[in-house]
């Protein structure tokens, strides 16, 4: 019988970091875009580059209930 373990390293759990921060980003644009509030180039660049998942976290949130995207990025 083999025992399997799931390998886990500094770089393993960046890609996975990376890789919820895209899916988020993508949520927030879908989000925005199913209600909608079409946003410009540079909101889009911003949201899809953007990898603090807390910050993409609020983003949706409001992206849900807002109405323009500029109320979504504000500070």
């Amino acid at each position: 019988m083999t025992d399997t373990y799931e390998y886990t390293s500094a770089w393993t759990e960046s890609l996975r970091a990376e890789g919820r921060a895209e899916a988020k980003s993508e949520s927030v644009l879908r989000v925005l875009e199913a209600r909608g509030k079409s946003p410009d180039d540079a909101a889009r660049e911003r949201i899809a580059a953007c990898r603090d998942l807390g910050q993409l976290d609020v983003w949706f949130d409001r992206a849900l209930s807002v109405d323009s995207v500029d109320e979504v990025l504000r500070d």
